[in-house]
């Protein structure tokens, strides 16, 4: 794989990068502060600071109507474009990029390849991608049209890397490609969680469902010395054991998997909790202590999924008590991921990420990565 941080810029002085990123964001309000935003800042920076034009694609949430989002699910297609446009994004990547961005607002491939190689160079933001049906089939044809207008490809959008959409894979095999500044951090800092894991090991593993953290519990956590279950994994868990749960959130898909794996991995479930109803949000108080030591103790922290419902007033004391832990070790490498997990940071006031914490801009892919999946957008690069 190639790397833009190895690779000698005078050669694309004045050509056009095709630059995939992640700009999936639910609100426009969270976008300034979006750890996905500031973390592909350098490398817009490097690629300007050597005379490079730069066409950034991305896409936002799922236009085809088959979105969870309560907001966007209904919506007349109209609507749900209109919702969803990448437009919104343009001040504050121009503030971000402390350069303007010029939008593109329409899929004229033959215009847009115009107006990208007219000479002026700059920085240009690509309407939503998903908005064309290609995308999400990994089109051949849409590649082709797209690879038309840069000379090469850099994708910096680790978070969606384990996606076959056209613009991750295709595109990257049509133009000579490279791995950006972010993406490059993630494979380091990921690869050594995954390949030489300093112990005691330890992962947290939270969140609503299981089913998507499967993987990474078979192969990752078998070299786990402790994993902190929580949330929807340890309701699954603690049903799987026969014992009451309530109403809590339970994936009954998952269950032959636990049942099988429960003597086969050391899982640390939850030994008190917090009810809303009949429902547990939230893990309790001896049980925040009890993990705020074994995470003191660890020497490589996995985490992804908060333990509870940390959106509502008197359930975001476990997350908070977890967040502590690991912020205040500072002896770990430490990978935190998951749009959730990442977001539930802003409860701690004041907070100051120690270097030796790693905010991953990933949730599936970085899971996908560390259960050793060949993702799609990393094998396309090779």
């Amino acid at each position: 794989m190639r790397f833009l941080s190895k690779l000698n810029l005078k050669k694309y002085r004045d050509k056009v990068c095709l630059l995939r990123v992640d700009l999936n964001i639910e609100t426009l309000a969270e976008a300034p502060h979006n750890l996905r935003i500031n973390a592909i800042v350098p490398t817009v920076a490097l690629l300007r600071k050597r005379g490079v034009t730069v066409v950034i694609l991305s896409h936002r949430g799922r236009p085809n109507g088959n979105s969870r989002r309560p907001e966007t699910k209904n919506l007349k297609p109209a609507t749900r474009h209109r919702k969803l446009s990448l437009k919104p994004f343009v001040p504050v990547l121009s503030r971000k990029f402390r350069e303007r961005v010029v939008f593109i607002p329409h899929f004229r491939f033959a215009e847009i390849e115009r107006q990208v190689r007219s000479g002026g160079g700059g920085i240009f933001l690509f309407e939503n991608l998903r908005f064309l049906p290609g995308e999400e089939r990994d089109d051949q044809a849409l590649a082709r049209k797209l690879a038309r207008i840069g000379d090469f490809y850099v994708n910096d959008a680790f978070a969606v890397s384990h996606r076959a959409n056209a613009s991750l894979r295709a595109l990257a095999r049509r133009l000579p490609r490279y791995a950006g500044l972010l993406f490059e951090s993630e494979l380091a800092r990921l690869g050594k969680a995954m390949k030489r894991p300093v112990r005691p090991f330890t992962m947290i593993v939270g969140g609503a469902k299981i089913t998507d953290k499967i993987a990474v519990l078979t192969t990752l956590g078998k070299k786990a010395d402790t994993i902190l279950l929580s949330g929807g994994p340890a309701s699954t868990f603690f049903a799987a054991q026969g014992l009451p749960v309530g109403e809590s959130l339970v994936d009954i898909s998952a269950l032959p998997f636990v049942k099988k794996n429960l003597g086969n991995i050391h899982i640390a479930l939850p030994e008190d909790v917090k009810l809303s109803g009949r429902k547990i949000w939230d893990i309790g108080s001896r049980t925040t202590m009890n993990w705020r030591e074994i995470i003191r103790r660890s020497r490589t922290i996995v985490w992804s999924g908060p333990p509870g419902m940390y959106e509502a007033h008197g359930f975001e004391r476990g997350t908070v008590g977890v967040w502590r832990a690991v912020l205040a070790n500072k002896r770990s490498q430490t990978v935190v991921g998951g749009g959730e997990t990442v977001a539930s940071l802003a409860l701690v006031r004041g907070a100051r990420i120690p270097r030796n914490v790693f905010l991953s801009t990933g949730g599936g892919a970085m899971l996908e990565f560390l259960s050793g999946k060949k993702l799609p957008g990393i094998e396309a690069l090779k």
